[in-house]
């Protein structure tokens, strides 16, 4: 998986936080047998922020946090 399709796929999980405007990525919304799927993308986010390929405002923009 590389880090376009980790972020599409986290995509999927991003809720609205019960305060208006703040959303947050939510592992409960996944199915119980992909749940591994989203485990590892989001680890392979945070290795791309780590590595410096992308900052953390950068990544929470992709994935419509903020």
């Amino acid at each position: 998986m590389d880090l376009d399709s980790a972020i599409k796929l986290l995509k999927n999980i991003v809720k609205e936080s019960h305060l208006p405007g703040q959303k947050h990525i939510d592992l409960t919304l996944a199915q119980a047998d992909e749940r591994s799927r989203y485990e590892k993308a989001l680890m392979i986010t945070r290795q791309e922020v780590i590595k410096g390929t992308l900052s953390d405002e950068e990544l929470k923009a992709r994935l419509g946090l903020i």
